[in-house]
């Protein structure tokens, strides 16, 4: 059956079935809207949330087969076809990973279990899930926006309440899309005993791949949502904003036909080598090699734990008496509670821990800026953004060189923070310190050169803004259309103003339009703030509906007329209202 027969027959099966809800009539009656709607692989019934949110939803479509057994660290493969119609009503799992303050916890959402499963596994293999929200209406054709999360690769899941896409999806009056992704080594490996010959496979970026099926799934099925499948915007933060310009520059998708998006809106993200930074940056990609000696380690560690090897000497001479196929066997029959524990115990004292994209040259290239300055990647309009107190989400940076502290700058612990943040009532009288939560060496604050704003400052130059510059830098030298925001939002009660500031995604709930719960929910919200923060929020929205309808920004909401870069946009708001200018 042609693709073109396949679409044509679902319309008519969705049209059959919001006539048969309610007998015609207006397109804004809730009532109307079909549930049930049809996907390459089956059809999916999701839930109408008019009267809570103005949306009608579908969670939990399994975009790819579950990569477990045989199918760990492969490409993704579409899933198998359903013949009944399948529940669309819950979040899939969150993918395999280590538990951190972000979550996913125990349960797959925002509960207290987050604080009890730090540095434990969590989550499933089986994770490959995307989820759709939708205007109450029968309106077609809307923009589409495909959410990748944040995480540092390692981490996050869509079931985090401060992705909950309903908000933005009416607000914006688009289809709104958030995909899970596999994460960690189990997202990003380089091993030579995984290799097959399939390039794609071998490049080790098995996110990314993931992340191309969604939108190959995107692309396929969307219109039966009412996307226009030709006007679909990737938005990403943080790890997701790597991605996104990851896939930007992308081979496979500079060479994609059709085209699988339209538009790009990094958030908080770069993709700089320390080749292409000024000395003493911190990269936000690392080079082909050091994934390699991530994979090599692991392997060899792996080993060590199993009792084949006593040392590392000991294992690589172990690996000249095996074949590829039984160490790749041996690695995917182990459990991912063995491999992760490996990863923390093992490889992270020997600075392997992290994870992220793979400049392999086949699905990302070997230096992805250089590959922007010669025109060799997606060119579509660009949204980015930073927040301007990145660096104060990672104090313990701050250890990292003398000229930044050379110590953290956050006393807690993870657990001490969680709980803490978890349980706050921003609206009582604060029941947190200064000297409670940050180092007396970088007190008070505003200390110039020392305070904690000044080094975290540095730390957000060398890190975040170097990376900025690169890339935005270099996509001015091939397109006009890339615009460019500021988020200087720091309405908190204090002293949460001064630990967090606008802080690393501190934009995510104004972006989605959802204050609570969420790990910063308790931080951010509270009484005195909520009128500015909804102003904001509102005309944030706004602009994410009209970058994703029109490849520009711009909008009555701003009050201002935005600028591409190198000017700037300065998102902010005072307790009572939204403040937003141009710089």
């Amino acid at each position: 059956m042609s693709l073109r027969f396949f679409k044509a027959a679902s319309m008519a099966v969705i049209t059959a079935l919001g006539l048969a809800a309610c007998g015609g009539g207006d397109d804004d009656n809730d009532d109307e809207v079909a549930l049930t709607r049809a996907t390459a692989f089956g059809s999916v019934e999701g839930m109408n949330e008019a009267s809570a949110n103005g949306t009608v939803s579908w969670k939990g479509i399994p975009f790819a087969k579950p990569p477990v057994g045989a199918l760990r660290w492969r490409a993704p493969v579409d899933p198998d076809r359903w013949t009944t119609t399948r529940s669309a009503n819950q979040y899939g799992n969150a993918c395999v990973q280590y538990g951190r303050i972000y979550g996913p916890g125990a349960n797959n959402r925002h509960d207290a279990t987050i604080g009890t499963t730090l540095n434990q596994a969590v989550g499933s293999e089986d994770c490959l899930y995307l989820n759709i929200w939708r205007p109450a209406n029968n309106n077609e054709n809307l923009p589409v926006v495909v959410f990748i999360h944040g995480g540092s690769n390692v981490s996050g899941y869509t079931a985090d309440p401060v992705y909950e896409g309903a908000n933005l999806a009416n607000k914006a009056n688009a289809v709104v899309v958030t995909v899970n992704y596999r994460l960690g080594i189990f997202g990003f490996l380089n091993l030579p005993q995984l290799k097959t010959g399939d390039v794609r496979e071998d490049s080790g970026n098995f996110a990314l791949l993931d992340n191309i099926k969604a939108l190959e799934f995107v692309n396929r099925n969307i219109a039966n949502f009412g996307g226009d499948p030709g006007n679909v915007t990737i938005m990403g933060q943080s790890a997701g904003a790597i991605d996104v310009w990851a896939l930007m520059t992308s081979p496979l998708m500079v060479n994609a036909s059709p085209r699988l998006f339209h538009r790009v809106m990094p958030m908080s993200g770069g993709l700089s080598l320390a080749s292409n930074l000024p000395a003493g940056s911190l990269p936000t990609l690392n080079t082909a090699a050091s994934a390699l000696a991530q994979g090599n380690a692991l392997l060899q560690q792996q080993l060590i734990v199993n009792g084949r090897a006593t040392d590392v000497t000991s294992a690589n001479t172990y690996l000249t008496t095996q074949s590829n196929g039984d160490m790749a066997a041996f690695l995917r029959q182990r459990t991912p509670a063995e491999l992760l524990s490996t990863l923390l115990t093992r490889l992270a004292p020997l600075g392997l821990s992290g994870s992220g994209p793979i400049p392999d040259g086949t699905v990302l290239p070997v230096d992805p800026v250089a590959a922007i300055g010669n025109g060799n990647y997606v060119k579509v309009p660009v949204l980015a953004s930073n927040t301007r107190d990145e660096a104060k989400l990672f104090p313990t940076f701050l250890a990292l060189s003398p000229a930044l502290g050379g110590r953290s700058g956050r006393l807690v612990t993870d657990a001490q923070l969680f709980n803490t943040q978890f349980n706050y009532n921003p609206d009582a009288a604060p029941t947190v310190t200064l000297a409670q939560w940050i180092p007396a060496q970088y007190l008070p604050v505003t200390t110039p050169v020392t305070g904690f704003n000044a080094a975290t400052d540095l730390l957000n130059r060398i890190f975040f803004i170097a990376s900025r510059d690169n890339i935005l830098n270099a996509l001015k030298t091939q397109q006009a259309d890339v615009w460019y925001y500021q988020f200087d939002w720091d309405e908190e009660a204090a002293p949460w103003n001064d630990i967090y500031g606008a802080a690393h995604a501190f934009d995510l709930p104004f972006v989605f339009g959802n204050f609570g719960p969420s790990l910063f929910s308790n931080v951010i919200g509270g009484t005195a703030n909520r009128a500015g923060r909804l102003d904001l929020s509102a005309a944030m929205m706004d602009s994410v509906g009209a970058f994703a309808r029109n490849g520009n920004p711009n909008n009555p909401s701003l009050g201002v007329t935005w600028p591409t870069w190198p000017s700037k946009l300065l998102f902010d708001a005072t307790k009572t209202a939204k403040a937003i200018r141009v710089q």
